[in-house]
């Protein structure tokens, strides 16, 4: 009798194990880690159809671009390339705000987030994030501007795409990547 009485005890302590493991387990997809800048990401295009590829390729700080003046005292721009390996073309987030500068202290700053920042047109490249719409079998090289602070340089520049997956890249402190002397002269 005592046998039977243990087993129906432990089974019914077992049946609620179960069931409290059931509420406290919600596992929750980790964040992807940051890419190096430079990188290429595939994002869902814009509305979740089709996949372009995001790559930021250069960044400068100016304390200037053209007449504007920044009005938190620094112009972070970024150099992207959108490209598209499908046969139709592909729209990326990027003119409906898709880019964010994240700051090292966690604050968040959409792309274009001053009537400076707007306006930022460097000569020879497309700006404020270009075309959204990306030809088949092709890519276009499109610009970004962030009005930040000096103590935000080397930020996290972040991407979210028409799914809503946020992509992400640390953003170098100081002028890099292949077109900087170009785009700071496209700038003055």
């Amino acid at each position: 009798m005592r046998h039977v009485a243990g087993a129906a005890v432990l089974a019914a302590t077992c049946l609620s194990l179960a069931a409290c493991s059931e509420g406290t387990s919600d596992p929750q997809p980790s964040p992807r880690p940051a890419l190096s800048f430079g990188k290429t990401a595939d994002t869902a295009g814009a509305d979740g159809k089709g996949t372009a590829q995001i790559t930021p390729e250069t960044v400068v700080y100016v304390d200037k671009a053209g007449a504007d003046a920044p009005e938190h005292g620094l112009f972070a721009v970024v150099t992207f390339k959108a490209g598209n390996r499908a046969e139709e073309s592909v729209t990326t987030t990027a003119v409906r705000g898709g880019f964010r500068w994240k700051t090292l202290d966690g604050k968040t700053i959409k792309a274009g987030n001053s009537k400076g920042a707007r306006s930022v047109a460097p000569v020879g490249f497309n700006d404020g994030g270009g075309k959204p719409a990306v030809r088949a079998n092709t890519y276009q090289v499109n610009t970004v501007a962030f009005d930040i602070t000096s103590v935000e340089k080397g930020g996290t520049l972040v991407y979210v795409d028409g799914d809503g997956v946020a992509f992400r890249w640390k953003v170098p402190s100081n002028d890099s990547g292949p077109t900087a002397m170009a785009l700071k002269s496209a700038l003055e």
